[in-house]
């Protein structure tokens, strides 16, 4: 199994064609915006990479659902509430994200 925060998709998809890839499990798509979580069954899609992908039946493409999990969930309330009570505590927050910090990187 490879969990990468990115995939470069004609590369996935070549992989996918030569079998040198057996098969692949995306939850995000770099250019899923404007796609995803509305019904656009009525039209042509418009994006021939993710058209091919979704022709493989070894590719499982879930778009965004694995943060609907339990366990992931729970995750995001207990970090959104430790960020409060630091916060409110005047801790450091580690979970900041600020333009300074940003352009610093």
């Amino acid at each position: 199994m490879c969990i990468r925060d990115s995939i470069d998709t004609r590369a996935l998809i070549q992989s996918l064609k030569s079998g040198h890839l057996g098969s692949a499990g995306l939850d995000v798509y770099e250019e899923e915006e404007g796609i995803f979580f509305e019904n656009l069954s009525e039209q042509i899609l418009q994006d021939d990479q993710l058209a091919r992908l979704l022709t493989f039946p070894n590719v499982l493409l879930t778009s965004h659902q694995a943060f609907l999990t339990e366990e992931a969930l729970v995750n995001i309330a207990q970090t959104t509430l430790r960020n409060i009570t630091d916060f409110e505590s005047k801790k450091i927050l580690t979970n900041e994200v600020s333009a300074e910090k940003h352009l610093k990187k």
